[in-house]
Formats: structure tokens, C-alpha cells, sequence
């Protein structure tokens, strides 16, 4: 990471010319103003502690603070800006900045103007239209900031870049084949894979491995309740099948594998009928893009009827793993053949 310097011209976003750095996650580095944009909450939060680490590393006495612009009262951002009585440096972490209240949107562009000496301010920003204004003029310059962009991670080899740089930060290093296997085995969920990859840096040996990650994770990633349902889903019966004993010989529960066929389900239930894409439909369906792009590829060959009956064998199946029926290897076997054969089992 780079030490403090100001912003300079460099760059455009896809919809909006900057005239500011727009950096990766990784590459954040200090600026009067960084400006964390996107819908990768993950992402956000390893580089906002990235940079909280470097400051801390150039002054122990760095002093944090932190704002939720929605629960914003006029005046805060000046008095935490403000100059201490031993000029300790300061970051201020604000959370919240697309649900910012007016008073929020009124200091922060007031501070763009004069932004505090030895202070870096923090704005974190999902997504949507609230707070255009102030986005805006950041990525015009105002405040000599920086804008840190964390997009959806949607493609395994972008999950794979994220976690070797985890290990990369650490000065570790893990193998090709341990690397995919790692991603394998937590691609449905960027949180989890962070907390694997973490896990291993704190308790595996120096160098990872494909028998280290099998050690810690063999269970998983040989297969998971979501390669299960997604053979299944596809139609592919038989391979369904061998995935889900093979995960119940590994230790699998059968109640959170039925618990992960419910949730790709009820997703394809909700995008089913429904037109259109991009964020405004994923937002109105509580979904994420790249969940409504997903849903959308399971949905080829299923009808709604279909559909209808795979939700009835999930209840059904729900109950039986749960105590209603004696056998529950035999229940999620049946589900199996629902789901593969499209709800016409």
C-alpha cells in the first residue's frame, strides 16, 4: 500500500467519467476521501480493514471512529474531523451512505471543500441513486479522494483471485489445484470462503495444499449440498444421486441439504415469469444480480406446474428429515428423483 498521497487524474467508470483513482479492493490506499462503492459486502470490509491496519501501522495513536449517515445529526462528521489536542491522525468510517439522511449529504459536501488535515474519511456505498450528488462530486475531485470498487464477484476465476490474494496479504502461498479446490468448495458464498481461507492461515502449515485443503475441508469439497441440488435441478439423476451419498458418507446433515434444494428453488420460483434484469429487479425479488441470472439458467426445462410440485416435495421432505419419517436418507433420495425429473416424478 502506498503512502498518503493526493488524487490524481485517472480513469472512468463504466457509467460515469471520474477524474479520481478507481482502484480494486486490494490496491486501497490512503486519501482524504475514500469512497467504497459496490454490492460486495466482503470485498468492502477486507479493504476497509486494509487501510485501517496501514494507518494504524504509520501511527499506533490513529483514532477510529464510526457514522451511520442514515442515523446522521447535522454537525457530527465536522466535530470527529476536527483537530485533536495531540493531532493524533484520524479515519472515519461511515456505513449506510445510500441510505444517508439530508444532514448527512449537506456535511459531507461541506467537507469536500475543506477537508481536515492528517483525517481520512471513509464513505461506504452500496448500491442505488441516493446520494448522487455527493458520489459525484467525489469522483469530480472534490476532496482529492479515491474510489475503492467492490463489484459481485460472480466468476470462479475472479473467487480465485480473491482468495489468493488472502493469502498472498499474509505472505503464504497455496497451490493451483488447493486453490480451486478452496473456491470449490465455498463458491456459493464469498463470506464463507473468506473465513476458510482465514482458517487456514491461522492454523495450517506454511505452505497449502490439495492435502491440506482435503484435511480441513475434505467433506466439502469433494461435494456440498449445493452441487447436489444443482445436478439435480439440471436433471442429471444419477449423478445427483452419487453426490448425495458420497455427501452423507462425508458427514453431510440432511437437513441443511434439503434446507440448500429449498433455496435455489424458492429462487427460481421468484424469478419464473418475470422479465427484464439488472439491479431494479433484483432489488424489487431481494435478490442479487447474478441470483436472478443464475435462477434463470436453472429454469430451462422446468414449468410452473413443475415448479409447484418440487416446492410441495421440499415441505414434504422438510418433515421427514426433521422426525416424521423413520428413513431421511430415503426422503432426500425421493426429492432427488422430484427435483431431476423436473417436478414430474
Amino acid at each position: 500500500m502506498a503512502s498518503r498521497t493526493g488524487a490524481s487524474r485517472s480513469g472512468a467508470s463504466p457509467k460515469t467519467k471520474a477524474a479520481i483513482p478507481q482502484l480494486a479492493w486490494h490496491a486501497i490506499r490512503p486519501a482524504p476521501v475514500v469512497l467504497v462503492t459496490g454490492a460486495e459486502d466482503v470485498l468492502a470490509e477486507r479493504s476497509i480493514t486494509m487501510l485501517r491496519d496501514f494507518l494504524r501501522a504509520e501511527d499506533p495513536a490513529l483514532e477510529v471512529s464510526d457514522l451511520e449517515a442514515d442515523g446522521y445529526r447535522r454537525g457530527e462528521l465536522m466535530t470527529l474531523a476536527s483537530p485533536s489536542l495531540f493531532g493524533e491522525p484520524r479515519l472515519i468510517r461511515v456505513s449506510g451512505v445510500e441510505r444517508a439522511s439530508d444532514d448527512f449529504l449537506l456535511d459531507a459536501l461541506d467537507y469536500l471543500g475543506q477537508t481536515a488535515e492528517s483525517t481520512t474519511l471513509v464513505l461506504r456505498h452500496r448500491n442505488g441513486v441516493r446520494g448522487k450528488k455527493l458520489l459525484d462530486a467525489i469522483r469530480a475531485g472534490g476532496g482529492s479522494g479515491i474510489e475503492i470498487v467492490c463489484a459481485e464477484l460472480k466468476k470462479d476465476a475472479e473467487k480465485q483471485d480473491f482468495a489468493a490474494a488472502e493469502f498472498r496479504a499474509a505472505g503464504r502461498k497455496i497451490s493451483p489445484g488447493a486453490l480451486r479446490a478452496l473456491v470449490g468448495a465455498f463458491s456459493d458464498d464469498l463470506r464463507e470462503l473468506s473465513a476458510a481461507c482465514r482458517q487456514l492461515l491461522a492454523d495450517a502449515p506454511s505452505d497449502i495444499t490439495e492435502a491440506v485443503v482435503a484435511r480441513y475441508y475434505g467433506g466439502r469439497v469433494e461435494t456440498n449440498a449445493f452441487a447436489v441440488a444443482d445436478a439435480a435441478i439440471a436433471g442429471r439423476h444419477g449423478e445427483a444421486l452419487i453426490a448425495l451419498r458420497h455427501a452423507l458418507d462425508s458427514g453431510a446433515d440432511p437437513v441443511p441439504m434439503v434446507a440448500a434444494f429449498a433455496m435455489k428453488v424458492r429462487t427460481m420460483a421468484k424469478v419464473s415469469g418475470t422479465r427484464g434484469g439488472g439491479p431494479q429487479l433484483a432489488g424489487s425479488l431481494g435478490l442479487a444480480p447474478w441470483q436472478v441470472d443464475r435462477a434463470r439458467r436453472d429454469l430451462a426445462g422446468w414449468t410452473d406446474e413443475g415448479l409447484g410440485r418440487a416446492i410441495e416435495a421440499l415441505a414434504a421432505t422438510d418433515a421427514a428429515v426433521k422426525g416424521a419419517e423413520r428413513d431421511p436418507v430415503f426422503a432426500l433420495e425421493r426429492l432427488v428423483g422430484v427435483i431431476a425429473s423436473r417436478g414430474r416424478a
